[in-house]
């Protein structure tokens, strides 16, 4: 969508620091009740005088790990009690879009007319997913995908059986089952594995699929035997002299009661995006970052929990960090630029690896030059930094690059748009389209410009595939387990949409079977 202005096109002239629609500065989200990095010591078993209620299995946290978790560990016999320190279940997992990664071959893909298998989505991932990601849990994952498309499906979820051609990776609005939601078909991943979508999205049209699958989800529990405690704020674990997970301490309506597990605690309490301190002491890039995504029980409490009784966290530097400017298709087809007036990558690929690059490479400090052919009103608002006719006046209006950088920088993007190839970063050829209608703009994507880069982390607990927790030496700490973002998943510097639900329904399920299984020999 043009906007009306200068002679020579539909681009305004508009002063620098003037935003295309108005913005509130938006609130940060730092609610955590326990803002703390230090871990949570155990109560010693010894020193507690009752115990309020037991259980085979006690689970800390209703999300989408901890209700997986649930009616797996019940499905094999076990008594299953959940501790959920809001009034309702759901979590982070209740917040999302809906998509879960599956892949190698699902029903979903094939009714779409697409082919997978396991060793393709194994190599994707495992490039995709970052240095530090773990193969152990993606190998497994991948050899196990459709069975858990299977698990999903027969508990009600719904996949609408149509494929949404929209490929660059994002998050799809439409109540269409299939789509990409990564970077397989950006170079260089498209040459390390065959290419296929796999973001499922449960169907449900709008941002909340997450949420209609969790109510299913957790309507569940009731019938299957699961008895679900709400208004229970765990902490600490309890610990006995030999070092086993026995049990935990909970507030439930405020009254403190000494929860038994006999035969493990699962932890699934959520990631630490709200605990300021722990950004500050594991990942101060992510505290940059104003929209953390979470829900207010994401303050790393279960992940300190789990550290007091001996736990290993690692890949706690870890996040995932999106800069969501593909939102607009037409601005894929742009050329980002940093502050040398560089371009620092493909535009194509998915938003959170455009956002790892951009944070951790370009100090958060990038922009985005379009041309009147391209420019639209941009979805989110977004300053308006230069515009000009010639690339010379927008890089003399612009003030902030480098003599000649930007100028010469549009015009190699144009010699190679021209002939089809990008020679600097493989952008594909449906995306590369020269800059030469007039006039041209800057859009400042920078952090403190364009205040909707948003961020959650990945790091947590170090756990087996299976979900027992692990010492700081590789050692299980007996009777402890986590899933979901208490764990430290399969992604590490990298991340596909869908493979947070993926990860805490898949780690859950694996993780509730594991504790119902424990015994004390």
């Amino acid at each position: 969508m043009a906007v009306s202005g200068r002679r020579s096109g539909t681009l305004p002239r508009i002063p620098n620091h003037e935003l295309v629609l108005e913005l509130e500065e938006p609130p940060v989200a730092d609610r955590s009740s326990a803002d703390t990095a230090k871990p949570s010591h155990p109560r010693d078993a010894g020193d507690v005088k009752r115990w309020h209620r037991e259980a085979d299995v006690v689970i800390v946290g209703a999300g989408g790990a901890g209700v997986c978790a649930a009616l797996e560990a019940r499905a094999t016999g076990a008594s299953v009690l959940v501790l959920e320190r809001a009034w309702k279940g759901g979590g982070t997992s209740a917040q999302a879009s809906g998509q879960l990664y599956m892949g190698g071959g699902t029903p979903l893909q094939k009714a779409c007319g697409f082919e997978d298998d396991p060793e393709e989505m194994y190599k994707y991932l495992m490039a995709s997913c970052g240095p530090g990601a773990d193969a152990e849990k993606i190998r497994l994952y991948c050899e196990r995908s459709v069975e858990h498309y299977h698990w999903i499906t027969g508990r009600g979820v719904p996949f609408k059986q149509t494929y949404l051609p929209v490929e660059v990776g994002t998050d799809p609005y439409t109540d269409d089952g299939l789509s990409y939601t990564g970077s397989e078909l950006a170079y260089p991943f498209c040459e390390i594995a065959k290419p296929a979508p796999r973001g499922h999205t449960a169907q449900q049209v709008g941002e909340n699929a997450g949420g209609m699958m969790m109510e299913l989800l957790l309507g569940q529990l009731a019938p299957a035997g699961v008895e679900v405690q709400t208004d229970a704020l765990c902490e600490p674990l309890i610990q006995d002299r030999e070092g086993r997970v026995v049990g935990v301490v909970a507030a439930v309506g405020g009254e403190e009661q000494c929860i038994r597990a006999r035969r493990g605690v699962l932890l699934t309490a959520g990631g630490y995006v709200h605990n300021k301190k722990m950004l500050e002491r594991y990942a101060p890039v992510t505290r940059r970052v104003r929209f953390r995504l979470g829900c207010d029980g994401d303050d790393g409490r279960g992940i300190r929990m789990g550290m007091g009784v001996g736990g290993d966290a690692i890949r706690m530097e870890a996040a995932c960090i999106v800069v969501p400017f593909s939102r607009n298709r037409r601005f894929v087809k742009g050329v980002l630029v940093n502050a040398a007036g560089q371009r620092f990558c493909a535009e194509d690929l998915y938003q959170s690896l455009l956002g790892e690059i951009g944070m951790w490479r370009q100090d958060a400090r990038i922009w985005l030059v379009l041309d009147d052919a391209l420019f639209e009103k941009p979805q989110l608002p977004t300053e308006i930094l230069a515009v000009g006719d010639t690339f010379e006046e927008l890089e003399a209006e612009a003030k902030i690059f480098p003599e000649g950088s930007l100028v010469q920088t549009l015009a190699r993007y144009n010699e190679d748009a021209a002939r089809g190839h990008d020679s600097l970063f493989r952008k594909d050829a449906r995306w590369l389209q020269p800059l030469a209608t007039p006039p041209y703009v800057v859009l400042d994507l920078s952090l403190e410009k364009y205040p909707f880069w948003s961020a959650f982390t990945l790091g947590g607990l170090h756990t087996r595939p299976t979900g027992e927790v692990l010492d700081p030496d590789g050692d299980v700490v007996p009777g402890l387990y986590a899933a979901g973002r208490n764990a430290s998943g399969m992604p590490a510097h990298g991340y596909n949409s869908g493979l947070s639900l993926a990860d805490a329904t898949f780690s859950g399920r694996l993780a509730g079977i594991a504790a119902a299984r424990f015994t004390s020999s």
